[in-house]
C-alpha cells in the first residue's frame, strides 16, 4: 500500500464512518433497537473512525520515510476495519450472532497494525 492509497483509504473510511454513524442514529435506529444492538453498531463506527485516522497517520509517516513496516500496518488497518467493524455492522442489522466469532480476527488486525507502526517508527532514523 502506498502513502497515497493509505491516505485515500483513511479518508474514505472516515467519511463512511460519519455517514454510517448518522444513518445508524436516524434511519436504522428502529432496526438497531429491535435487535438490541445500538451499542454494537456504535462500537463498529467508533473503531472504524479510530483506524481511519491510523491509516492516514500511516500515509503521512510513509511519505516521511518512517519505515517499510508502515505499508503492512496500513493493510492490517484496512483488514481490521473490514473484518471488525464490518462483522459488527452485519451483526447489528441482522441479529446473526455467529458473526461475532470473526470480530476478534479484525481486532488482531488492529493490534498487528499498531505493533507494525510502532516498530517502524522506533527503527526509523
Amino acid at each position: 500500500m502506498s502513502h497515497r492509497s493509505s491516505l485515500i483509504a483513511g479518508i474514505l473510511f472516515a467519511l463512511l464512518a460519519v455517514a454510517l454513524g448518522a444513518f445508524g442514529a436516524h434511519a436504522l435506529k428502529s432496526t438497531l433497537v429491535a435487535h438490541g444492538r445500538q451499542e454494537t453498531y456504535e462500537l463498529a463506527v467508533r473503531y472504524q473512525f479510530f483506524h481511519a485516522f491510523a491509516l492516514m497517520a500511516c500515509g503521512v509517516l510513509m511519505k516521511l520515510n518512517y519505515g517499510n513496516g508502515l505499508r503492512a500496518a496500513a493493510v492490517c488497518f484496512v483488514a481490521g476495519i473490514t473484518i471488525f467493524s464490518g462483522s459488527l455492522y452485519v451483526l447489528s442489522l441482522t441479529g446473526i450472532t455467529v458473526l461475532g466469532a470473526i470480530t476478534p480476527i479484525g481486532g488482531v488486525g488492529f493490534l498487528t497494525g499498531w505493533i507494525l507502526m510502532l516498530v517502524s517508527v522506533y527503527k526509523s532514523n
